[in-house]
């Protein structure tokens, strides 16, 4: 495997997961192929066998490099700035920054997406059969929870330069901007975070983020 063999990556124009990786790879200048995995038509294209030898989790996205299958968005997205390590860096170069994104990207990918995503809130409907109003009220909660800590850390580490950590985007707003959308979508009021939605509008404006968002994705309805 060498750097220049072709990426591809396997995703759902609305999964945050995915949402992070395309991110991640346009701020590195990447070049890479897209290949939509529906997560519901036909009870989700991710559960398919081919699909499921590549990713056993049979979660978005996997990325592969060559003939490699890599897979969580984290580990992805680290992967991407140790493979190409002249472009554009995902991670700050001193220690204590570093650990301030990952913890940062940690908060989000590790303790508020993994209670919202499909297959939890698909379990709620269909094993404890809870309604649509009490599932959202669910999302709505560990999301409120979780920015909430964001916001005051943001607070605590953020030098207000337009990303989460210094003046470049980092990991963890590869995985901020997804979550925000996530929260819209769920109709959280964003009202009592203005750090959260200032690093949102400062990467929103950059063209990497803009082209990843979920709406602009070949598999996004009516796109």
């Amino acid at each position: 495997m060498a750097a220049g063999d072709a990426l591809t990556l396997y995703g759902y124009w609305r999964s945050s997961a995915a949402y992070r990786v395309r991110i991640g790879l346009r701020l590195k200048g990447l070049a890479h192929t897209d290949v939509p995995v529906h997560l519901v038509r036909g009870g989700g294209e991710q559960r398919q066998p081919a699909y499921a030898a590549r990713n056993p989790q049979r979660l978005v996205p996997t990325l592969l490099h060559g003939d490699i299958a890599l897979t969580q968005s984290l580990a992805i997205l680290e992967y991407l700035d140790e493979a190409w390590p002249d472009a554009p860096p995902l991670l700050p170069r001193d220690p204590l920054s570093r650990q301030r994104v990952r913890a940062l990207a940690q908060l989000v990918a590790c303790e508020i997406h993994p209670l919202n995503n499909l297959r939890v809130l698909q379990a709620l409907e269909h094993d404890w059969h809870i309604d649509p109003a009490e599932r959202e009220r669910w999302v709505r909660r560990w999301i409120v929870e979780g920015f909430a800590a964001f916001e005051t850390l943001l607070g605590q580490w953020s030098d207000g330069a337009g990303a989460c950590i210094g003046d470049r985007p980092t990991i963890a707003d590869c995985t901020l901007v997804p979550q925000v959308y996530n929260a819209r979508r769920f109709g959280v009021d964003l009202a009592p975070y203005p750090k959260i939605r200032a690093v949102e509008a400062a990467c929103l404006a950059m063209p990497a983020f803009d082209a990843a968002r979920p709406e602009l994705q070949p598999d996004a309805p009516g796109a």
